[in-house]
Order: C-alpha cells, then structure tokens, then sequence
C-alpha cells in the first residue's frame, strides 16, 4: 500500500543535530540500567522527562529564552531565527521505582520506567506520572532557590580553634592594633563601610537554582500484568493505566481505587487471542478512549456509553490486509504505539513495518500507510529466530499534524510528510557511524557527582539525510526505540540506547 495524499501538503523538512545530553566522560562505559525507555515533553515544550531502566526520571529544562516558531515556513523566518536552535539542560533527577519482589506470585517487578506523562500545572508546579511494570507513581517536581554559604576568609589573628567565636569580637578587640602593612585595617574598614563587594564580604549567601521532587501518591495493585500505556485525560482530573488484558480508569486524588473500564480476559486463557498494547485519551473529547491490540485493531470507545467499554466499541482496521497471509502475519500486524493528533481529527499507529495514518471519520483503513521497514520483509524469519520482530517501536506527531516520526535500526530516525508525495521519508543517522552502544542519560548519585549526571552540551552538524533506507546497513542491537515531538515547534526528542539526541528543523 502506498501514501495518499491527505489535505493540504508538508514539503519534507532539513533536520540537524542540535543537542546531545549525557556525554560520557572519556573512558566511561554506559550500563544496561542507563538505556532510556521512555521520553515525553510537557505540554509548554519547556521540560522534557526522559525514564531509564534503571527506574530513574531526569528532567530537563529549556534554557534558551522560550522562543517559539509555531511551525512557520523558513520563508517566513528571519535570519536570526535561522540561527536559533532550542537548548534544554539537566534540571533535577529522582529515583521513582526501586526493584520488588512480588512474594504470592514469586514474581520480581523490575524498576524499569515504562511510561512517563506530564500532567497539568497548577500553581506553578510541575506534576507527572512514571510507570513500571506494576505500580504508578504520582510526582510533584517544584523549582526553589537554595543558598550556599560561602566560606569565610578568616582573620589570619583567628586561628581555626577559636574560629568557631565569632570573628566580629575579635576585629573590635584588635581595632587599634598597629599592622605591618596595613591592608588589613582597611579590608575591615572598608567592610565596615560596605565598600568591598559582595563576592568579597565573608559569609555572604548565594542563590542557586535548584528542583525538589515528592512523590504524592501511589496507584498500585490494579493490574496483575505488565502495564504498557498510561494517559491523561483532558479534564485534568482522571487517566488511565493499560496493561495486556484491562484498562483502569483512575481519579488523581484517589489512590486506593479504580474502576475497570475495560476487560479482555476470557474465562479460559487458552481462548485468548489478543491483547492491549497502547492506550491514548482523545485530547479533546473526555469521554473518547482509543487503544490499540496484537491484531492490529484500533478500537475507539466512549465512555457515556456503557461502564465497560469493550463491547461498544468503533473498530478502526485495515481493510487491504485481509489477503494472503502468513506465519509472520499477525506478528507483524501488531500495533506497538498510537498517538493522537493535536485536533483529535487524527490517529497515528505504529506496526512493525508501517506507519500509518488514520481519519476517525474513515475506519475502513488508513488514509496514509509509510513503509519503515519493507526493506526487512524478506527477513522476517531472521527477526523472529532473533526476536527482533517484538521490537516496540514508538510514534510521534508534530503539533500542526503534517508531520510523523519514528525510530528504525541502526539508530535511524525515519520522518515522513503529509501529502507530499514523500512515500520514503527522509532518514536521519543519530551518528555517522553508530559504532557506540549507548550513551548515558542519567547517572547515580553515588557514581559521580551532580555535574556529570548529565552533561549537555551544544552542538550543529549537518547530518546525512538519505531518502532510501535500503542502503543503509541495518544493525539490529541498535534500536531506535523511543522519541518524542516537541508540542509547538519542529523539534525531536529520540534515545539510541541510552544516549539522548535532539534534532531541529
């Protein structure tokens, strides 16, 4: 199936490398625990959350003044606008899940950040939701100044004995001693007079930015499998958790219970045919629910309707796919991720070869597919001795909707417009040469100090941007797995390994 043109058309955009956040230090080799497993940006585009499997969250806050394109043409930009790219530095990190052990199930739940959301803002103070396999955590991140102490440059009368007196009574007693050189009659005068500077007056305070995150509440023992999606909704005071079989609806304040929404379980586990793998809020309609399934269905449920939702259901299938099929093809029909448009008009799925486009007016099929991997086709049975054909690829759309991102192999982030006529996209290399697994995003307190947690540094280079993937030499250890869009301007966020690279258009 080929693209479609939909609409009004989006000429494909010229990306560059425009941050890397985590360098290592020279030497430093990145472990398991390092790689990044979920990103998103809050709403503003002001701070972006990146998870690890290490069950750390490490924030990162723009820092360059907050300008804002709104997706305008490089026509209608100006020259200094050109030169602009965004920059987000390293803010705060905190330690959200730690490994458990569940004892009636003899079941260990690993640390690993599966999702993180930002919620609303009120008062100023930034909120979101983490995930691991099992338990959803509630965070209040809020900016605060802190002061430091600066130390004070002694008398050289004082020894570090009697230091701990105070200075003040010693000076008064030494006023009218006679000095040898008597600079330090008039350090203490001109004290005296406020004259020195404040960087030179002992003990003076000074002010540092710095972020506190709490945990307010806990959502736990709701699901009894692996849970893979959790969305807000749009009222600002529900979301849901999604694991393989149910989807629990939840209140913000209330932690101690859910309702269950939806429940694929059947009464007997032979007859299962498929499970949840994503679910998505509407961001606009609250009552609008879409998730996603192994068989490739996009199923769109409202809420009003019925207090368990999969029975009442709008299926959104591809109707094309209905032909020949194979071993490999239920596999590959999995939908790994869905994201809405801003408008709510559009839906983005993403399978294991495709990424498609669909109209919630038109569920017959996709009004626009995009091949990712049809290169891999003839390798299906590689990926699967490998595994690699489980890989879950995420999605991403820009915040006008004409454009879609998505990571491949090899570190290769794979962009599409809207048409265009771009069937193959435009293909971008997180490197030259993709040689290194991983870079680290966050590091333990305990391994190195806070400067080196996440070292960000700024940096352009033209990338080579290549419109045939199929020349390019797939290395299947390198996943491109996870990426986020900047909500208003042409900006990608995506993780190779543990590695966190930003592009701008």
């Amino acid at each position: 199936m080929t693209q479609t043109a939909v609409g009004s058309g989006a000429p494909p955009l010229e990306w560059k490398l425009s941050q890397v956040l985590g360098e290592p230090s020279p030497g430093e080799e990145a472990r398991d625990d390092d790689v990044v497993s979920a990103i998103e940006f809050d709403k503003t585009g002001d701070h972006l959350a990146v998870g690890d499997r290490g069950g750390r969250v490490v924030i990162f806050k723009r820092k360059d003044g907050g300008k804002d394109h709104r997706f305008r043409s490089q026509l209608e930009r100006s020259d200094s606008d050109l030169a602009w790219h965004p920059e987000y530095r390293y803010m705060t990190e905190f330690q959200s899940h730690e490994p458990e052990f569940d004892y009636l199930k003899s079941l260990e739940i690993e640390e690993k950040i599966n999702k993180v959301k930002w919620c609303p803002m009120p008062n100023g103070s930034l909120f979101m939701l983490s995930t691991n396999d099992r338990t959803i955590k509630l965070w209040k991140v809020k900016e605060r100044r802190m002061k430091k102490v600066r130390e004070k440059d002694l008398s050289p009368y004082i020894s570090p004995e009697n230091a701990l007196l105070a200075e003040r009574s010693y000076l008064s007693d030494q006023e009218n001693i006679n000095f040898d050189d008597g600079y330090h009659a008039e350090r203490i005068e001109k004290i005296a007079q406020q004259e020195l500077p404040s960087h030179e007056l002992p003990g003076i305070a000074d002010n540092s930015d710095d972020a506190l995150a709490r945990c307010r509440k806990i959502y736990a023992h709701a699901h009894d499998f692996n849970i893979n999606s959790v969305s807000n909704n749009s009222d600002g005071e529900t979301f849901v958790s999604a694991d393989d079989l149910r989807i629990n609806l939840w209140n913000m304040e209330i932690s101690s219970q859910c309702f269950n929404i939806i429940d694929i379980k059947p009464t007997n586990m032979e007859d299962l045919t498929e499970v949840i793998t994503s679910a998505q809020f509407h961001p606009v309609h609250c009552n609008l629910l879409a998730y996603s399934s192994s068989r490739g269905f996009i199923r769109l449920v409202d809420m009003r309707q019925s207090a368990l939702c999969d029975h009442s259901a709008r299926i959104l299938q591809d109707g094309e796919q209905r032909g020949s099929k194979s071993f490999f093809t239920e596999i590959i029909a999995s939908i790994s991720d869905i994201k809405f448009a801003a408008d709510g008009r559009y839906l983005m799925s993403r399978d294991y070869l495709n990424l498609k486009l669909w109209d919630l007016h038109m569920g017959s099929k996709p009004v626009a597919t995009f091949k990712v991997h049809d290169h891999l086709c003839p390798r299906l049975s590689d990926l699967y001795d490998n595994d690699s054909i489980f890989d879950k690829f995420d999605c991403c759309l820009s915040g006008d909707g004409l454009h879609f991102a998505t990571g491949s192999y090899s570190y290769l982030l794979r962009i599409f417009s809207r048409g265009f006529g771009s069937a193959e996209g435009v293909t971008v290399g997180s490197r030259k040469n993709p040689s290194r697994a991983s870079l680290p995003a966050a590091r333990r307190a305990r391994r190195s100090s806070i400067a080196s947690l996440a070292r960000g540094f700024y940096r352009l280079a033209h990338e080579n941007s290549s419109s045939v993937a199929n020349d390019t030499p797939c290395d299947l250890k390198q996943k491109l797995l996870r990426l986020a869009w900047h909500p208003t301007d042409n900006l990608i966020a995506c993780a190779a390994g543990s590695s966190l690279f930003m592009y701008h258009a």
